[in-house]
């Protein structure tokens, strides 16, 4: 004997597959949304942490060169090399990083962390999340912070007669002896470089 199918158990299982299909579309498109909302968040975060190093940077150079400038004051030598005395903020090196990473500055703001300076930089991206099935990510930007510190690598040696010779300990780089008289004359590749001076880095657990 032979079964014959009736065209009703085909009409039931077409709407469930349907749904199941629907379903999974469905899901699919929310996964995706999510995706967007990552890229951009991480986009973000780039910036952010692009943007507070180029402002500690910025500030380190600042401290560098007040060191040389000042290095025949012994009174206020020791203060650029524990990185106090600067006046910038490196806004403008932090606003330029995070434009070149299609993000606007919200602004910058300083603190000492554990005795250091630091900078944080608050950005928001120029593009957004994207069309999607969840409301309103079209106009959706990303924002994000940073905070970079700078950390004072060297320190003046305690016998050193700063008016003749003035000797600094760096971690990494070892021991420097700088002539306050020659200063001008020595060989730039000869003196110690800003990295070796301070190290620039972003802060822990941020």
């Amino acid at each position: 004997m032979r079964r014959v199918h009736q065209s009703g158990d085909r009409g039931q299982t077409l709407p469930m597959y349907v749904v199941v299909v629907g379903g999974l579309l469905f899901l699919a498109f929310v996964y995706f949304a999510f995706a967007q909302a990552a890229v951009a968040r991480n986009g973000g975060q780039s910036a952010a942490d692009a943007a507070a190093l180029a402002a500690a940077q910025d500030v380190r150079d600042e401290l560098t060169q007040g060191f040389f400038d000042d290095i025949a004051n012994p009174e206020t030598l020791a203060d650029w090399l524990d990185a106090k005395g600067f006046e910038g903020s490196g806004e403008g090196a932090a606003a330029q990083l995070a434009a070149s990473n299609r993000s606007d500055l919200s602004g910058i703001q300083f603190a000492w962390v554990q005795g250091d300076p630091a900078f944080t930089a608050n950005i928001e991206t120029q593009y957004t999340v994207g069309k999607s099935l969840l409301p309103g990510t079209e106009g959706t930007h990303a924002r994000a912070h940073a905070t970079a510190v700078i950390e004072p690598l060297c320190a003046i040696a305690p016998d050193a007669d700063l008016a003749k010779l003035v000797v600094i300990d760096c971690r990494g780089s070892g021991v420097w002896e700088l002539d306050p008289k020659d200063i001008a004359d020595v060989d730039p590749g000869a003196l110690p470089k800003a990295k070796d001076l301070f190290s620039v880095h972003l802060a822990e657990g941020q």
